[in-house]
């Protein structure tokens, strides 16, 4: 049995968290002498020595019984044409292991052109019921992606991420699709996207069981590595809550490079929050929006900032729903939650399973039991 057979083992056992199954490749790496994945596995003597738990030793001794099966399907899957590549293998993504690093899948499954895996990458995200101008935006990036001489990393879904991967390829350029699924599943989308990859313009990347089916869940953890793959991120379209909101609030919590599609007026997404919480506005084609002092996104904040100030100084048990009416906004309950808990000079707190908002420092009578 070879090393991929091991590695496909200590990825699949159940019972250990991925940050864990990393670390304690990690310490087998930097042991001297390095200790190998294959020795990991066979030589109980390393347990100890490597700070394994007795729970972690039992998981590892039970999962030893799925090596042959683990390396049946090793062989079948290279034999198909599919690629296997761990962490430690130089064909794995520099940047999935920058922008991850702890929680950086163990092994990847792909099929098509690996030397994708270390050019230049741009994400292209939003929702899988984007807008005609999304849409528009969507295409208008991974043409100039193209022309930039960049990747383009989309998730198969419909909406932004089909739009950001057709894009791409229709204008001569190289994509990477991240399957929510097995990549061993994806046997209609191999047939479809067929010529690009024999062209050597595509990559298709899997984190999952080669069988696994698609599922919601998959899909949701499967955001991070769309992201983990590029060195930028732009945004089309994103609501207040889910899996690209969810992605770029990460994402400039970590310092990345997110971009944002300035919305017109009178849309209703969350494109406008996420460029006032620190993501980067650009038009309809990509290029970036100036802003100065007297531009109408930072006055409107201006004053939406001061009035929510001169509201929570009137005093009271002041509730976002409150503070949303007084404003006359057209938001959810969540967008204006979120919102407030971005301003520094409010902080909340909790009564009888409620939640209210006071300025920084102000004691209200509700919240003392008065």
């Amino acid at each position: 049995m070879n090393e991929l057979t091991y590695w496909i083992t200590l990825y699949f056992i159940q019972g250990i968290t991925l940050k864990r199954k990393n670390e304690i490749y990690v310490a087998c790496y930097k042991s001297n002498p390095r200790i190998s994945i294959v020795q990991l596995f066979e030589d109980s003597s390393l347990w100890s020595t490597l700070g394994l738990s007795s729970e972690e030793i039992n998981l590892l001794v039970n999962a030893k019984a799925e090596l042959a099966n683990n390396s049946f399907l090793a062989e079948s899957l290279l034999s198909q044409g599919y690629d296997i590549i761990p962490m430690d293998s130089l064909d794995y993504s520099k940047t999935l292991k920058l922008n991850l690093q702890t929680i950086s899948p163990s092994i990847i499954f792909t099929k098509g052109n690996k030397a994708l895996l270390q050019e230049p990458a741009v994400a292209i995200v939003g929702s899988r019921s984007a807008d005609p101008l999304s849409l528009q935006f969507t295409s208008e990036v991974a043409k100039k992606c193209v022309a930039e001489g960049k990747i383009v990393v989309s998730g198969f879904a419909k909406g932004v991420d089909r739009m950001a991967l057709d894009a791409a390829l229709e204008a001569g350029g190289k994509s990477i699709i991240v399957l929510p699924q097995g990549i061993a599943t994806f046997a209609s989308g191999f047939k479809q996207y067929y010529k690009y990859i024999t062209q050597g313009r595509l990559l298709v990347l899997s984190a999952f069981h080669p069988n696994a089916p698609w599922s919601v869940e998959f899909a949701m953890r499967r955001n991070p590595y769309i992201y983990g793959l590029a060195n930028e991120i732009y945004v089309a379209q994103s609501d207040d809550k889910g899996g690209t909101w969810s992605g770029v609030m990460d994402g400039l919590r970590k310092k990345r490079t997110i971009f944002v599609r300035m919305p017109e007026v009178g849309e209703r997404n969350a494109n406008l929050l996420l460029i006032q919480k620190g993501a980067i506005a650009v038009d309809i084609k990509g290029n970036l929006v100036v802003f100065s002092s007297n531009d109408v996104l930072t006055q409107d904040k201006k004053d939406r900032d001061d009035k929510i100030k001169q509201i929570l100084e009137s005093g009271g048990s002041i509730t976002s729903k409150y503070i949303l009416e007084k404003l006359g906004l057209n938001w959810s309950d969540h967008k204006m939650k979120t919102y407030i808990r971005s301003l520094s000079f409010v902080e909340e707190y909790k009564s009888k399973g409620k939640i209210y908002f006071r300025l920084k420092g102000k004691i209200d009578q509700l919240e003392l039991g008065l």
